[in-house]
């Protein structure tokens, strides 16, 4: 199979992500579907509340109702998963499915691209992307959960923070 996986979007019942994440990982290895169907996925965040007893800290669902499937659209692939008790159907526009784009995928965090910076703090970098392309500034802090570098760049004689994406900056020629 020459066609790459893409990433779709299953609705399910409310309440039923887990059962239906389960349903769908115990078909793909009772009937060796892993080339087929490569990863089951619901979307989590950590929540710290802060109670009268102290903080508490529990994982909940950022899409209710919603389960993630990177997977080959095969018609054996759609069939499995939409008669999984509890799968209302795929979302897209009326039977066929649409798979999520690249910058979709991102945003809902559920594929991690690490990126490697070869700056660190104190470093003199070039910006590449944006307004500023082209201004040299100084690496104030490194932040690669977020994306985010803030660097701080002299413009008309002033010292000014800017917070750029990682992929913006680049290590300066001395």
């Amino acid at each position: 199979m020459a066609e790459a996986a893409k990433w779709y979007v299953v609705h399910t019942y409310s309440g039923y992500e887990n059962t239906v994440k389960a349903t769908i990982e115990k078909t793909i290895e009772t009937r060796h579907l892993q080339d087929l169907i490569h990863v089951v996925s619901i979307p989590m965040e950590t929540v710290t509340e802060i109670t009268d007893n102290g903080p508490k800290t529990y994982d909940r669902k950022v899409y209710p109702g919603y389960v993630l499937v990177k997977m080959i659209m095969s018609d054996e692939a759609w069939y499995i998963i939409k008669n999984v008790r509890g799968v209302t159907g795929f979302v897209g526009s009326g039977t066929k499915p649409t798979p999520l784009t690249e910058e979709e995928v991102l945003q809902l965090g559920v594929e991690k691209h690490e990126i490697v910076v070869g700056y660190a703090e104190g470093d003199n970098v070039k910006i590449n992307d944006g307004p500023l392309t082209n201004f040299v500034g100084v690496v104030e802090m490194v932040d690669i959960e977020k994306n985010k570098v803030r660097v701080i760049v002299s413009m008309f004689g002033r010292e000014t923070p800017v917070e750029l994406e990682l992929d913006q900056v680049e290590l300066a020629d001395e």
